[in-house]
């Protein structure tokens, strides 16, 4: 007696054998494209239970990370095209077929390396895993692509007047960096995801830098970047984008603040600088208090002295005629 759990083998097993039988006589992509019809009438039925039984499971834990419920439907398998759908897609794959080799050039798409082709089958997505890059197999009558570019794309964002914690209006624009990082959400769960990225970045631009003051606006550019690129990573998740990186280019302050803050600059430094003299001043002074002392209590310093400031005069103005005195002589007249 055959179980319940070796039911499903069962189906597949045959179903393996069938196919192994007619690949001698057909195409590999043809034979692909014509049995997928069957291949969902034999393997639904047979793995039905155990595919309903892992999709709860995972809906059930998906819930408890926080999972929208329209992102559960939205990962969860493929549903069937229905009767209509499935007639559809054998006429065309018959279409294709007697129309050999004329539809190749229709029924072979080619993406780029740095591409991804999501492939609708009559409105509905027929792989959970984008295509490419290279050369694939679709129908040309029931399926469309969609090419979807995985390079890193920049964009400015426009000057924007946020006002400050400390309520100061100031003007600030900025680059963000992004990607593709999955193809299919990016174009299921989206209309327009560069576009919407976007206006996300503004709104996170004005939210972010309104609850920082001036002077942190100022100074840590590097942390309001890295704030908002966090920001726009997690918001930017369910539409397969990734935010690889935020710069702030400017930040524009009112011409009214700009003279004040000029002003007390301004200040600031004259202050510094008068400070600076007033010590240059009093150490000069403690030098000289110092300098007097050590010649008064040596007549040979006072002479040595003296015979210097000659020197430097005579190098200083050659025309002039000097006529140096004895010590002994200015000593008199000092003391007189």
């Amino acid at each position: 007696m055959i179980s319940s759990q070796s039911k499903p083998r069962l189906h597949i097993k045959k179903y393996d054998t069938s196919v192994a039988a007619l690949k001698g006589w057909i195409p590999s992509c043809w034979l692909e494209a014509l049995l997928q019809p069957f291949q969902h009438i034999f393997l639904v039925n047979s793995l039905k239970s155990g595919q309903h039984m892992e999709m709860e499971d995972q809906m059930e834990s998906q819930k408890r990370r926080g999972v929208s419920r329209d992102t559960l439907i939205s990962e969860g398998p493929i549903g069937s095209l229905g009767c209509c759908g499935w007639v559809l897609v054998i006429l065309s794959g018959i279409f294709v077929f007697f129309t050999f080799p004329i539809t190749i050039w229709v029924c072979f798409k080619i993406v780029q390396e740095y591409e991804r082709a999501v492939i609708f089958r009559l409105g509905r997505i027929t792989d959970r895993k984008a295509k490419g890059p290279g050369i694939f197999f679709i129908l040309p009558c029931t399926d469309s692509i969609v090419k979807v570019d995985l390079r890193t794309v920049s964009f400015d964002i426009p000057p924007q007047e946020i006002l400050t914690k400390d309520s100061v209006t100031v003007s600030v624009d900025g680059v963000v960096y992004f990607r593709v990082s999955d193809p299919i959400a990016s174009v299921a769960n989206v209309t327009n995801a560069d576009f919407s990225t976007r206006l996300l970045a503004q709104t996170t631009l004005r939210n972010v830098l309104g609850t920082k003051n001036l002077a942190e606006v100022l100074s840590d550019r590097e942390g309001i970047a890295h704030s908002m690129q966090s920001s726009l990573d997690e918001a930017t998740d369910n539409w397969g984008i990734k935010v690889e990186r935020v710069e702030i280019k400017d930040v524009k302050l009112p011409l009214q603040l700009q003279r004040a803050m000029a002003a007390e600059a301004e200040a600031s430094r004259e202050a510094r600088a008068k400070v600076i003299a007033a010590e240059g001043e009093m150490n000069a002074s403690r030098a000289l208090k110092e300098a007097s002392l050590v010649i008064a209590e040596s007549p040979s310093a006072l002479q040595l002295r003296y015979l210097q400031t000659l020197n430097t005069i005579a190098a200083e103005k050659n025309s002039t005629i000097i006529f140096p005195l004895p010590m002994d002589v200015i000593s008199h007249f000092m003391r007189k």
